[in-house]
């Protein structure tokens, strides 16, 4: 439950401000009358979303053994690989996204009720998106109980909440530690999917070594003990592990969180030589 929670909480803060620029924007420009073209274009980024949620789980119940764990392998890597470069993306941009949505809004709001609508549906869309595709794979890496779901909507649901307090300044929230911490927990959480993907990807006969074991503890740290499932479903953790999930889980956390926790260059503003004024 716990890392889908962080997930849902991450991800729809995420959405959550965007929506929140948005309609303050509209607000303060006294543009009012024009708030349900932006709800109209949220409603059907979250439809889109929640169906693309439901086009996975229906493609995956529909295939092979051996299919199901390709697919869901290639899906953990997909969904790595975003909730990476939306993590990076976050951290790089989070300064100007209010200033860069406002001039979006603006510019939509000289051209019509339809480029509201698809200014709202693409900044709530790609968070949207990208949420949807993280917890399913997520879902499928611990468990196909009912736990991951309902960590994940109780995250989303307390987004909303704090989004609402935010909007409200009822509530004030350091967003860069914020943001920094969640990051580096999603971090955790991401490496643990893609070792589980490639997991999917050695039962499918993609890749080698299935039964090349870097180590078994399922004596010390049963899959079924409460504290074998907390490991599992916090950080993906697997008693016995292959040399290659290792390897991969390795090779991603540790350049990540170097990357991640490395400080941001400044730029260095170039000083202009002095030139003598002719007389």
């Amino acid at each position: 439950m716990l890392p889908n929670f962080l997930i849902g909480l991450r991800e729809g803060l995420e959405a959550t401000l965007v929506v929140s620029i948005l309609v303050a924007y509209l607000v303060k420009t006294g543009k009012t009358t024009r708030l349900p073209a932006v709800w109209g274009g949220v409603a059907l980024a979250v439809a889109i979303s929640l169906a693309f949620g439901a086009l996975l789980t229906f493609t995956s119940s529909n295939l092979s053994f051996q299919a199901q764990e390709r697919f869901g392998g290639i899906m953990s890597v997909i969904a790595v690989c975003f909730v990476t470069w939306m993590i990076f993306w976050m951290r790089r941009a989070a300064r100007f996204l209010k200033s860069e949505l406002q001039d979006k809004m603006h510019a939509a709001l000289m051209m019509g009720t339809l480029a509201l609508v698809t200014t709202a549906f693409f900044a709530v869309a790609r968070e949207g998106l990208e949420t949807s595709l993280f917890i399913w794979t997520a879902v499928q890496a611990t468990g196909s109980g009912a736990s991951p779901i309902i960590g994940a909507t109780l995250g989303i649901l307390t987004a909303l909440a704090l989004g609402w307090l935010l909007y409200r300044h009822a509530v004030s929230i350091n967003l860069a530690k914020f943001f920094t911490w969640t990051g580096a927990g999603l971090i955790l959480v991401a490496a643990g999917v893609l070792a589980y993907g490639v997991h999917d990807l050695q039962e499918a006969g993609d890749l080698p070594g299935e039964h090349s074991l870097a180590f078994d503890v399922s004596s010390a740290i049963p899959p079924d003990s409460w504290y074998g499932t907390l490991l599992k479903g916090i950080f993906n953790f697997s008693p016995a592990t292959t040399w290659l999930q290792a390897l991969v889980w390795l090779l991603y956390v540790v350049p990540v969180l170097t990357l991640f926790f490395r400080p941001a260059r400044k730029k260095a503003t170039a000083t202009a030589p002095s030139t003598p004024v002719a007389a």
